[in-house]
C-alpha cells in the first residue's frame, strides 16, 4: 500500500496584507495538486483586490502593489468561494492538504469567508473531512532538538527542496508539498504506518505542546505575546474581542 507521502497530495498557500488573521486580507492564493512524486503539479492561482491598502512592508515581501491588485485582482467574495470550493474538492477526493503554518493560512481564509460570504471554513467540510499536513509542525516534532529557524525557506534548505520564487503563493505551496514528502521519507520508520487521518489528529496535539513551550519561553523572556494552541484553525474571537 502506498504511503501517504508517496501518494496524491494537495497544498495551499496565501499572500496577505499582513500577519494578523483577524484584520488582514488575502491578496493572492494558490492550490497545488500532485498525484505522485515527480509528476507535474497542477496549479490554480487567484489574485485578489482586497479592498484595503496594501502596506509597503507587505509589498516588500510578496511584490504585489496596490496598483497591480486594483488593475488585475478580483473582488474577494467570489474568490473566497472558489478557494473554499477547491479545498473541498481535495477533501472529497481524499487528498491530504499541505499547509505551511496552517493556523495562519486556514484561519485568514476562514475570516475572509466570514467577512465576504457570511460563511465559515468549517461549514465547507461538514461532509468531507479536511486532512492537513503542516511541515512546520511535523519537522518540529520529529526533529525537535535541531537548532535554527523553521521558516519555509529554512525547511527547504534543510530537506534539500528547491524553492523558486519565495513568497509567490504557488511556489510556496509547491515547496511545502515537496518538504512534506521529504519529511515523510526521512522519518519513514515513524510515519509510514500512520494514515493521513491519524497524522492530522496527532499534529493537533503536537502543535499544542509546541505552542505551550513557546509560550513558556516568552514568559521567561518577559515577552507579552500570546501563542494560540489551536490547530489547524483558530476559533473565532468573541465579537467583543475582535
Amino acid at each position: 500500500m502506498t504511503c501517504w507521502y508517496e501518494g496524491p497530495l494537495a497544498a495551499f498557500d496565501t499572500e496577505t496584507t499582513g500577519v494578523d488573521v483577524e484584520t488582514d486580507r488575502i491578496v493572492s492564493a494558490a492550490v497545488v495538486v500532485q498525484d505522485a512524486p515527480g509528476t507535474r503539479p497542477r496549479v490554480t492561482r487567484w489574485l485578489v483586490n482586497p479592498g484595503v491598502p496594501v502596506p509597503e512592508a507587505a509589498t516588500e515581501v510578496h511584490g504585489l502593489t496596490d496598483d497591480h491588485l486594483q488593475r488585475n485582482g478580483r473582488w474577494p467574495a467570489p474568490v473566497m468561494y472558489e478557494i473554499a470550493e477547491h479545498l473541498t474538492e481535495q477533501a472529497a477526493a481524499g487528498r491530504p492538504l499541505v499547509v505551511m503554518n496552517a493556523p495562519f493560512d486556514l484561519t485568514i481564509l476562514d475570516r475572509e469567508l466570514r467577512r465576504h460570504r457570511a460563511s465559515s471554513l468549517d461549514r465547507w467540510f461538514e461532509s468531507s473531512r479536511l486532512l492537513v499536513l503542516d511541515p512546520r509542525v511535523l519537522d518540529k516534532h520529529l526533529d525537535r532538538y535541531r537548532k535554527g529557524r523553521r521558516t519555509l525557506t529554512d525547511l527547504c534548505a534543510h530537506y534539500e527542496v528547491t524553492l523558486d520564487g519565495a513568497h509567490d503563493a504557488g511556489a510556496d505551496a509547491l515547496a511545502a508539498l515537496d518538504v512534506v514528502r521529504a519529511v515523510g521519507r526521512r522519518f519513514a520508520t515513524r510515519l509510514e504506518r500512520l494514515s493521513a487521518g491519524e497524522l492530522h489528529a496527532l499534529q493537533a496535539g503536537w502543535h499544542a505542546a509546541q505552542a505551550r513551550g513557546l509560550q513558556a519561553w516568552f514568559a521567561r523572556s518577559g515577552t507579552p505575546e500570546v501563542v494560540d494552541t489551536a490547530w489547524p484553525l483558530r476559533p473565532e474571537l468573541p465579537a467583543a474581542a475582535a
